[in-house]
């Protein structure tokens, strides 16, 4: 079977859990931007939790199917469409050969996982699908998807149509969005003041987002403590000798606009990282559109690893689904 791709939508790209283990070589661990979102989406038409899906970020792809299967979108509020009537999201749709799925307006959220049963057959590139395109790594072609390209697909398992995923497994950002920041090695680097004002303070998700990192404005500026700058690091005040970059770092170079990094980012440079987003919040910034009114909070390490058990209990609840 193959999925024909006849538009594209918006950096649409074939994604996985990622390729963990090469970091230290300089290459991210990429994968889904939002995780959950890509468990359910395999979970709903029988696949393994980290079998190939196509992520798609504001607006959706048109895709025409060669044979029957089943479908899945999960992630952000995009209504899919299969032949121009609207399916339900987050459920198991079947799609018969010769139709075509495609999306309506973006509603809620940023980014979508369309799973398919069987999974995208394109080849492994170091234990991965994801598409990683700066490296031209992994995924179709090494690339984002393009009109006219045809996606090979795995064999399916015998999954049931209509299966869904219930309402409260659905994880959403909030109004303002919160995320939650363990406060990192050069947190003393900030004043007391800019400490207190970067939990206060709500910022908003600037339109540079991507899979490297986001960025976001609106907050006071970030004062840091003055120094005489190490020898070999720049002239920046956010400037250190270089360092790596912990997945989920925040760094605010001039003290004016955090970056967050995220899925595709590089593993090290020259700024310093004032804190991290915990892990249980990554797949929350995957669906933060521009503009979206931000907080920080700070939590300690207890409350950090409190929230993974807690995650990873969703995770398990949506398992139970399909037992």
């Amino acid at each position: 079977m193959a999925i024909k791709v006849l538009h594209h939508g918006i950096a649409t790209s074939v994604q996985d859990l990622g390729r963990p283990g090469y970091f230290h070589l300089g290459i991210p661990i990429g994968g889904a931007m939002d995780r959950l979102a890509l468990r359910a989406a395999n979970l709903l038409v029988g696949n393994d939790e980290g079998a190939a899906c196509l992520e798609a970020v504001f607006m959706g792809p048109k895709l025409e199917f060669t044979e029957d299967t089943l479908v899945a979108v999960t992630g952000a509020d995009m209504p899919a469409l299969i032949d121009g009537a609207p399916v339900p999201g987050w459920t198991a749709v079947k799609v018969k050969a010769g139709q075509v799925l495609s999306f309506d307006f973006l509603k809620s959220g940023a980014r979508i996982i369309i799973a398919v049963s069987g999974g995208i057959d394109v080849p492994l590139a170091l234990g991965s699908r994801s598409t990683y395109p700066i490296g031209a790594l992994g995924g179709y072609k090494g690339r984002v998807l393009a009109a006219g390209d045809e996606l090979p697909v795995g064999e399916g398992s015998l999954a049931t149509e209509g299966r869904t995923i219930a309402d409260h497994l659905r994880r959403k950002p909030g109004t303002p969005a919160e995320l939650r920041v363990l406060p990192g090695l050069y947190w003393d680097r900030l004043t007391d003041a800019a400490k207190q004002n970067f939990f206060a303070d709500t910022w908003k998700v600037a339109p540079e987002a991507d899979r490297m990192g986001y960025r976001f404005r609106g907050g006071r500026k970030i004062e840091f403590v003055e120094r005489k700058q190490s020898f070999g690091a720049g002239s920046d005040p956010s400037n250190i000798v270089d360092s790596c970059y912990p997945y989920g770092s925040i760094q605010i170079p001039s003290g004016t606009e955090p970056i967050i990094l995220h899925r595709d980012a590089v593993s090290g440079g020259g700024y310093f990282m004032v804190g991290t987003v915990i892990s249980a919040d990554m797949d929350l910034i995957a669906q933060l559109q521009p503009h979206t009114p931000t907080r920080f909070v700070e939590v300690t390490m207890d409350e950090a690893l409190d929230a993974r058990k807690a995650r990873a209990a969703l995770i398990e609840e949506v398992r139970a689904t399909f037992r």
